[in-house]
C-alpha cells in the first residue's frame, strides 16, 4: 500500500538513529535524500541497501508529480534530509502537502530535531515558544526583527556560523543589551556547545572565538512590564 514515510535522521550522534527509522528505510521502495552523498555514509554504516533519489529544494518543484505518480502506482517512499526532520527548515513540505491532497498517506516518525534540545538546554521558558527558522537575508530583514523585538513568546532560530556576529549585533540594536541569549553549537556531537549569557555578553563572546558547527540560537521573548493597579478610590474621595 503506498505511503510517504517522513523519516528523521541523527542531527550527529549516530546512536540517535531509531530502529524503527532503519527498519522503515530497509522496507521501503525509494529513499529521497537531500544529498545522496551525505545520506549515503549513514545508510551504509547502518547496513540500507534501500534505492536513493535526489529530492532537495532546487530540484523538488520538478520532481513532485512523477513521485506522487509512483506512489499512486502503490510504491512506498520515504523522505530524508541530510540531518534532522524533514521539513523542518528543509525539503519536504511540497511533496506531503502534495500527499495529502492526492489522499496519499503521509507518517513522519518521531526522532532528531535540532531545535527541541536547544530550546531545553537553553533554560529560557518553554512553555511556550515559536519557530523562525532562518530569517531572511537582506529583504525583510529588518521588517522581521521590528515584529521579533515585540515578540513576548521564547524565539528559535537557525543561524549559520558566518553570520552569527551578525545576528548576535542585530539582537542587542533590536532586542536591546541585556536580552537573554543561548547559542547551541555542534548539539549531540563531540564538541557541543552551549553558551548562555546576555545578547551583550553572547555576542563578546563569538566576536573572539570563531563560531563553527551547526547552530541553533534561542532568544528570551520580551517581557511586559505591568503597570499598577489604579486606586478604584479618586484623590477627592480619599480625602
Amino acid at each position: 500500500m503506498s505511503k510517504l514515510y517522513i523519516v528523521p535522521t541523527p542531527i550527529g550522534n549516530l546512536e540517535d538513529m531509531t530502529f524503527r527509522a532503519i527498519r522503515v528505510l530497509k522496507e521501503v521502495d525509494l529513499i529521497l535524500a537531500e544529498d545522496t552523498r551525505t545520506s549515503g555514509k549513514l545508510l551504509k554504516h547502518f547496513e540500507i541497501g534501500t534505492h536513493m533519489h535526489s529530492h532537495h529544494m532546487h530540484n523538488e518543484h520538478k520532481t513532485t508529480e512523477n513521485l506522487i505518480a509512483r506512489l499512486k502506482a502503490g510504491e512506498t517512499i520515504a523522505l530524508i534530509s541530510d540531518a534532522g526532520t524533514p521539513a523542518i527548515s528543509d525539503p519536504g513540505f511540497l511533496l506531503t502537502r502534495a500527499c495529502v491532497e492526492n489522499k496519499i498517506e503521509v507518517e513522519c516518525l518521531p526522532g532528531a530535531t535540532a531545535f527541541v534540545p536547544a530550546l531545553v538546554n537553553s533554560g529560557l521558558p518553554n512553555d511556550k515558544f515559536i519557530f523562525e527558522g532562518f530569517l531572511p537575508d537582506k529583504k525583510g530583514r529588518q521588517t522581521r526583527f521590528l515584529a521579533l523585538a515585540e515578540e513576548t513568546r521564547t524565539m528559535i532560530l537557525y543561524v549559520s556560523p558566518h553570520k552569527l556576529v551578525k545576528t548576535l549585533a542585530e539582537f542587542v540594536q533590536y532586542f536591546g543589551e541585556e536580552r537573554q541569549v543561548c547559542v547551541s553549537r555542534e548539539l549531540s556531537k563531540l564538541h557541543e556547545e552551549n553558551v548562555r549569557g546576555t545578547a551583550k555578553e553572547v555576542l563578546a563572546h563569538f566576536e573572539k572565538t570563531a563560531p563553527r558547527g551547526e547552530i541553533v540560537v534561542v532568544v528570551a521573548g520580551k517581557t511586559i512590564t505591568k503597570e499598577p493597579k489604579k486606586s478604584k478610590f479618586s484623590k477627592d474621595d480619599e480625602e
